[in-house]
């Protein structure tokens, strides 16, 4: 049985929270907590909404494409050069 290793290592508990935050409060302070947090979901907001953009750009830049394939080509044909062969085998 293959044992799974955990990337980031053990997952910090109940107590490991209660001191990661009590250190957190004294490094920046209980006043600028709430403005880091606000800034954090922010940023992460402007960072969902980019992503959705840009994948509603692909989506339409395949709907696009697909359709612009099927309507806009003409059939291809052969033609003679003055030598008597096609343009496929001069290639």
């Amino acid at each position: 049985m293959v044992q799974m290793i955990p990337l980031f290592g053990p997952v910090p508990g109940g107590m490991e929270m209660m001191v990661i935050l009590l250190i957190a409060v004294l490094l920046f302070g209980a006043n600028k907590i709430p403005k880091l947090a606000r800034s954090t979901g922010e940023a992460m907001g402007e960072f969902k909404k980019g992503r959705q953009e840009v994948e509603e750009e692909l989506q339409e830049m395949q709907e696009g494409g697909t359709e612009s394939l099927n309507t806009d080509t003409e059939p291809v044909t052969e033609t003679e050069t003055d030598t008597g062969t096609t343009d496929a085998s001069n290639e």
